[in-house]
């Protein structure tokens, strides 16, 4: 077993059923560890359930919402009912609705405002809740880490995504907040990041950065052109950063967000 070895974790993943999900389903399991699919589409939780079993790998699929707490204690005791601990948890649950996509024919003062609430709740208290459920597991069996999902939304000021920029700017003050506390009350046990991915397809920005065609959007063009990689990055490159964070060898690292995004960061547009 090495520092980067996942084996015998037993890791929740929420949002699973979305394509990040998958990507870190995979690299998860294949650093040896178990995966909990936890997630809203029911058919493609146990599809991705049955693969990972198929390939002689662990995997549960529990259905909750992020937003409801019930349903995530139920989650939560058929976790340990199957595997008896949590060792991780990935909130990776999030995303953009399209009512809250400010267009540019809106007026700037005439927002959707129970649209914007809806991201927020499920942006930020989608990743609040699951850690009040499945991180007190972890704290109370041993520890280990929680990983956050941010954006770019958080770090530099995009066009047309209000709701979604305001509750990922949020995740990383709770990721600061929490680790900090985590650390005080439970020394080095456990630990909560983030990652802070860069452009990546998916289906809530997939209308925004290409067109019906295969094309790109003048969005998505811009967006590839404020990358130095000049590319929109591809799911499995999260997994070595994920993997990183949920394992021993990142023991000593808490509160901070890990960029993975191609250079989108950094660079000016100059």
């Amino acid at each position: 077993m090495t520092a980067f070895d996942l084996a015998g974790k037993v890791i929740v993943i929420t949002g699973a059923t979305g394509i990040l999900g998958k990507a870190f389903i995979d690299g998860i399991v294949a650093a040896g560890g178990a995966v909990v699919i936890a997630g809203r589409n029911e058919k493609v939780a146990k599809e991705r359930e049955a693969r990972v079993k198929a390939r002689g790998g662990k995997a549960l699929s529990i259905i909750a919402d992020v937003t409801r707490e019930p349903e995530l204690i139920a989650g939560r005791d058929r976790i340990l009912s199957e595997f008896g601990r949590i060792d991780g948890l990935v909130n990776a649950a999030g995303g953009n609705m399209k009512n809250a996509i400010i267009q540019k024919d809106m007026g700037l003062f005439d927002l959707d405002i129970p649209a914007l609430r809806e991201v927020i709740d499920l942006n930020l208290m989608g990743t609040v809740l699951p850690t009040q459920v499945f991180g007190k597991v972890i704290a109370e069996n041993g520890g280990g880490s929680i990983v956050n999902i941010s954006s770019m939304a958080s770090q530099r000021a995009i066009t047309r995504v209000l709701g979604y920029s305001l509750a990922k700017s949020a995740i990383d003050a709770y990721t600061k907040w929490f680790a900090m506390e985590l650390g005080n009350r439970y020394g080095d046990a456990v630990r909560m990041n983030a990652i802070a991915p860069g452009f990546f397809l998916t289906e809530q920005n997939r209308e925004l950065l290409t067109t019906p065609g295969g094309g790109v959007t003048e969005r998505g063009a811009a967006v590839v052109q404020h990358t130095p990689f000049k590319r929109l990055g591809d799911p499995e490159e999260l997994i070595g950063a994920l993997v990183w964070l949920l394992g021993d060898a990142s023991r000593f690292v808490t509160g901070t967000v890990i960029n993975v995004d191609g250079g989108f960061s950094i660079f000016s547009g100059v």
